[in-house]
């Protein structure tokens, strides 16, 4: 009996069973796990689309590197092609040159033998024929168009007498110069019909034979009047492209 009451007066501690936990913490770490579980799996699905999108970009510089190099073993090459008149007009010069050179030559070593001063032989050609083309061609158009437009009859009556005088000396004085013109050319050992220059001259000495004739049509044709007036025009803006075609020729060489 007095063990008893030792036993009972002692103090005794038990270990206290573990706490469950509770529905509400299962439920808020199920979430967090599912949570983690689809984060993880977004990334990684981004990752994949990320690589994927990489592999096509190498995939796709890959081909192109390709491409290139198989434009680069086959090149391929552009031709243009381009006309003009002027080479016919060349190639019907080629063999009257021939002829006009055996002509002139002899004339071209006289001239060589006189010993010129250099720049006499080269530019004396230009500068009389830009004094015949501004002096004689310049005032004769002038007056051709005063013949058409003016109300005075004396005007006209004057400009009827000297339109014709000038410009059928300007045809007279151009088809001289151009023998002039090959002679210097001939005396520097040059091609003589080989150049825009010669052809455009030979165009316009063959518009202003044909203008010259119109006139004698005029009683029969009045409105050849107009194809006369601006036939005139024409040549004389085609005789300024000459000129033009004249100094690039004279500076060449």
């Amino acid at each position: 009996m007095a063990m008893v009451n030792a036993s009972a007066s002692l103090p005794i501690s038990l270990p206290l069973p573990p706490s469950l936990p509770t529905c509400s913490k299962i439920h808020t770490d199920m979430l967090a796990v599912a949570r983690t579980r689809r984060r993880t799996l977004a990334i990684s699905q981004l990752r994949a689309m990320k690589c994927e999108t990489v592999k096509g970009v190498d995939i796709a510089d890959e081909e192109e590197g390709k491409e290139e190099e198989e434009e680069m073993e086959d090149p391929s090459e552009t031709l243009l092609f381009s006309f003009t008149p002027l080479s016919l007009l060349f190639a019907a010069d080629v063999p009257a040159a021939e002829a006009v050179r055996s002509l002139f030559g002899p004339f071209a070593e006289v001239v060589k033998s006189w010993n010129l001063p250099d720049w006499l032989v080269h530019w004396g050609h230009p500068g009389n024929m830009a004094v015949v083309l501004f002096a004689m061609g310049g005032y004769g158009t002038y007056l051709g168009y005063r013949i058409r437009f003016s109300d005075d009859a004396e005007e006209k009556a004057i400009a009827k007498d000297l339109h014709p005088k000038l410009l059928g000396g300007m045809f007279f004085f151009f088809a001289l110069g151009a023998t002039g013109g090959v002679i210097s050319l001939l005396t520097s050992d040059k091609p003589i019909f080989e150049s825009p220059h010669a052809v455009t001259g030979i165009i316009g000495l063959a518009l202003l034979a044909m203008q010259s004739t119109l006139p004698a049509l005029f009683e029969n044709n009045p409105e050849l009047r107009n194809v006369h007036g601006i036939l005139g025009g024409g040549i004389m803006s085609l005789f300024l492209i000459h000129a033009a075609l004249g100094l690039r020729l004279g500076f060449s060489f």
